[in-house]
């Protein structure tokens, strides 16, 4: 008969995780033992292998729960916005949001995927990339200049790393909030996306470019 599970079954497990991304993060991956995860969760190895065989299975769950829950805050923000702009910012501040109490989860994201195999790093970056084109779709639809163009790909992961990153020197409640910052990012990406491909484009399309930008202004 198969073991029936108990009622708190996925609250230990998440447990187990956020204890673990947080032994991942200060120790590295390598430093991190199960005896180590056990012990922060307050429970015997025999019990954590329960839940997990080993130590890259905790790991590959980690970041697929925190992908998964990256794309979900994105996606819904995604359908909640009408205009274009308005959509990027909210966006950026999904995910910012989507970060909060989130920091090492992040760090486990950015420095380990290297330890799982071929296979679970692919599901993993499925969603990195699903995340990506939803952002990209955003600022093509902000910026039409940008379109689908080379600019797109620079641009979309430029607005990545200034979002990706803040955990580094964002501290709660001093200077920006995380709304705030996320309306700049968003307004700094949109604001040069129109300064870059007027740059790029070639050189009898830019007066054309000039006009249109100057009757979107005036409407």
């Amino acid at each position: 008969m198969a073991r029936t599970r108990a009622q708190d079954y996925d609250a230990k497990r998440q447990t187990i995780l956020h204890r673990a991304a947080e032994l991942f993060a200060q120790y590295g991956y390598s430093g991190t033992s199960i005896t180590m995860i056990a012990e922060a969760c307050g429970a015997s190895k025999a019990l954590l292998y329960h839940y997990y065989p080993d130590k890259v299975a905790v790991l590959f769950d980690i970041l697929f729960d925190h992908l998964n829950d990256l794309v979900a805050a994105v996606e819904e923000a995604a359908r909640s916005a009408k205009d274009p702009q308005e959509r990027l910012y909210a966006l950026s501040a999904a995910l910012l949001e989507a970060y909060r109490d989130a920091d090492a989860q992040h760090q486990v994201q950015i420095a380990n995927l290297k330890f799982l195999s071929d296979d679970r790093q692919e599901t993993l970056r499925a969603l990195e990339r699903q995340l990506v084109a939803i952002f990209a779709d955003a600022i093509a639809e902000t910026v039409p200049a940008v379109g689908h163009g080379p600019l797109l790909k620079p641009l979309t992961m430029s607005l990545f790393g200034m979002l990706n990153w803040h955990y580094l020197w964002f501290r709660e409640g001093k200077g920006l909030s995380r709304q705030q910052y996320a309306l700049m990012a968003s307004q700094l990406i949109t604001a040069g996306a129109a300064v870059a491909a007027e740059a790029v484009a070639p050189a009898d399309a830019r007066p054309l470019r000039r006009q249109a930008a100057s009757a979107k202004r005036g409407a």
